[in-house]
């Protein structure tokens, strides 16, 4: 029995073939219910004790042979489609990495949203503008200083034309079109004439908002404030300290309380806990009438903040010059703030 059990092994192993109609016919000669493997299982009972253990070692030594056969002869005859020698010839050699928002956008993004979520509009206006709107209708006399050469980036004298030191012109521009209630945000990039270090930049972002109503109060202005800064610092403290703006009166800067758990607490509010972010202030009734907006009749506030003031806070980022050099190595790390 032992002998007949190798001399099917031998069978099973010199077995080869391309079809698969003589590969199933195959898996049914050994493996089928009426198979030859069947038969010898059968034949286990009529085997003498002293060669049961010789018989069933050379019996799934058979077994495994078959099953090993059947597999390798199924998986050469399979039908399944050749994808070719190369592959597709289509696909990208390098992987191609996906790309982030500048950590400007976000933080920008951001400060819309949370204006868009109590009424805000978004308005925009050119970055070169006229004496106008950039100064004499926001209140800013002749002899102011931003008016000054070293200041301000003049493309013309006779009539001024300049690279907009502010976003308060495109306010003006939007007063000049629309009529209260007015109530928007300006954000986008300004220019000044300054040295490049780690705290100020030629180029910058801000983001200025207006309302303009009957009956708005400074309490108004406080209570918008005091919602964004929840909403976007998680800090509910604020105080405002009096300010100058030529454009607004009263007028005032805004801090926020940071707190001092940390070293670094204690190096960017210098010892204090409170964080300067933005200047407000209730808009000056003279720019109301420049804008042909009755002054007796409305009023309204104003804020301004830096983009790159609030996101060197929220990222602890500690050089403003990072923001231009468009260095991967510090833009990548924004990736999942998409």
């Amino acid at each position: 029995m032992i002998d007949k059990i190798k001399e099917n092994l031998t069978l099973v192993n010199a077995f080869n073939t391309q079809s698969k109609e003589e590969v199933e016919a195959f898996r049914i000669k050994y493996l089928g219910k009426k198979g030859i493997l069947n038969d010898f299982f059968a034949a286990f009972k009529e085997v003498p004790p002293q060669e049961k253990r010789d018989y069933g070692q050379a019996l799934n030594t058979l077994k495994n042979a078959v099953a090993e056969k059947v597999k390798t002869l199924q998986s050469q005859t399979s039908e399944t489609p050749s994808q070719g020698n190369h592959g597709d010839l289509s696909r990208p050699g390098f992987p191609v990495e996906l790309g982030s928002r500048h950590p400007l956008s976000l933080v920008k993004n951001r400060i819309v949203a949370i204006f868009s979520q109590i009424g805000f509009n978004i308005s925009e206006g050119p970055e070169i503008e006229d004496d106008w709107h950039n100064f004499t209708a926001l209140n800013l006399p002749e002899y102011h200083p931003a008016r000054d050469m070293q200041d301000t980036f003049f493309i013309q004298t006779d009539p001024d034309i300049l690279l907009r030191t502010h976003t308060s012109s495109v306010q003006v521009r939007y007063m000049e079109n629309n009529q209260p209630p007015i109530r928007t945000i300006s954000p986008g990039r300004v220019f000044r004439n300054e040295a490049i270090s780690a705290r100020a930049h030629c180029i910058f972002h801000q983001v200025e908002g207006l309302y303009i109503d009957k009956n708005v109060s400074f309490s108004d202005l406080k209570q918008t404030l005091l919602y964004f800064t929840k909403a976007l610092f998680d800090k509910s403290k604020i105080r405002l300290r009096p300010s100058y703006f030529p454009f607004t009166e009263p007028s005032a800067e805004v801090d926020i309380y940071w707190g001092l758990e940390t070293e670094t607490d204690y190096r960017i509010t210098k010892g204090t806990g409170w964080l300067e972010i933005m200047g407000c202030g209730m808009v000056d009734p003279n720019v109301l009438t420049n804008c042909n907006i009755d002054p007796e009749k409305y009023s309204g506030y104003a804020f301004g903040m830096g983009i790159e003031r609030i996101a060197m806070l929220l990222y602890q980022i500690g050089d403003i010059r990072l923001f231009f050099e468009n260095d991967v190595r510090f833009l990548s790390q924004f990736q999942s703030g998409n």
